[in-house]
């Protein structure tokens, strides 16, 4: 048995590695046959194109779809196995269809925690020098196009900018208020613009305006210029959600904590990115499942057949995910719910399958 084993266990990898690493070939000689131009006018380097570029792709993209990869693997192996007779004495040997399982789901919890790492501590990693390298020699600098910015910069304490700009970074129509569960509003700055000082660290208030009260009692002050200390930096003002592939799963978190409190409009996309780390491992073992239950059963169409329900069925599933997820960023589902749900459609397939499988 530990021969068969190895044998599905080599099969499995062998035909998901040779069919990602073929489409990475691919994926490759498009992406430079489009960005070229680019390369050529901002005279990227051809060391910093292959190593912070392309060798930093490799792993995001390969990680991408890795779950529809494996199920399409596991079903052009098994099928193609199913139609050399392979399977049908394999069961009738005694050998039992949960056994027969065994080897395809120690596979795809490697596949998954591979899927994982790789989402969570590798990928971020090295999407810092790709997201530099995109900044410098393909993608124009980020400009904030906001109005009217909110934000929540301590507990309690509230700003307000009417527009930023970024290449000076300026803002325009400065407010900052404090408030208290007790006393209500007890502090409130205004001024015609605020600017960072980078040598400093400080911001430079401009014509400012600051109404303090205490009590019964109110003081007013005025003045040309000062120079203030704020919970606050100017990629604060960024709205960047590519910043987010740069961070491990506990930095997300504690970005995500920090964004609630601001009061970012992009919670809701940071936290689909969250759950979707661990919700796509999960995805590979339960496409899996299901590939396994389709291809073992030796049908009239022969692999064609096989791939073209597999196919059919991994692009539903990839579907139900993008709706879901839409559903979340504009609508009123939750995140969670958004990015679980189609493993959980699918698990409950999965199961159904497995029952109705050849035995």
């Amino acid at each position: 048995m530990k021969k068969l084993d190895i044998y599905i266990i080599k099969k499995f990898l062998g035909t998901f590695f040779l069919s990602i690493a073929l489409l990475i070939l691919i994926v490759i000689v498009f992406d430079i046959s489009e960005k070229i131009d680019d390369f050529i006018e901002r005279e990227a380097p051809i060391r910093a194109i292959i190593f912070d570029y392309y060798l930093n792709f490799i792993p995001y993209f390969a990680n991408l779809f890795s779950y529809l990869f494996t199920f399409i693997a596991v079903v052009y192996f098994t099928s193609k196995m199913s139609s050399h007779n392979e399977i049908t004495p394999i069961l009738i040997s005694g050998i039992s269809f949960k056994r027969f399982l065994l080897p395809y789901i120690l596979t795809s919890v490697f596949l998954a925690a591979l899927s994982f790492y790789l989402s969570n501590f590798l990928i971020p990693h090295t999407n810092k020098a790709l997201i530099s390298f995109e900044k410098i020699y393909i993608k124009n600098p980020i400009i904030n196009k906001d109005r009217n910015i909110h934000m929540q910069i301590n507990p309690g304490t509230f700003v307000y900018v009417q527009s930023y700009n970024t290449f000076k970074k300026l803002g325009y129509k400065f407010a900052l208020e404090k408030t208290d569960k007790t006393k209500g509003l007890y502090y409130k700055l205004t001024s015609d613009y605020i600017k960072w000082d980078s040598t400093s660290g400080k911001w430079k208030l401009k014509n400012y305006f600051i109404r303090t009260i205490e009590g019964l009692n109110e003081k007013i002050t005025r003045g040309k210029q000062m120079s203030i200390a704020l919970n606050l930096h100017p990629s604060d003002f960024l709205t960047n959600i590519e910043n987010i592939k740069t961070m491990n799963y506990s930095q997300l978190r504690k970005f995500i904590k920090k964004e609630k409190m601001k009061g970012s409009k992009n919670v809701i996309e940071y936290e689909v990115e969250k759950h979707k780390r661990i919700a796509d491992p999960f995805s590979t073992i339960i496409l899996t499942l299901i590939a396994v239950s389709l291809s073992s059963r030796k049908l009239r169409g022969g692999i064609g057949l096989h791939l073209a329900i597999g196919i059919t069925i991994a692009f539903a599933f990839l579907l139900f995910m993008q709706v879901s997820k839409v559903y979340a960023t504009c609508g009123n589902l939750s995140p969670f719910i958004a990015v679980w749900t189609p493993n959980i459609l699918f698990g409950l397939i999965s199961i159904f399958l497995l029952k109705v499988a050849p035995k």
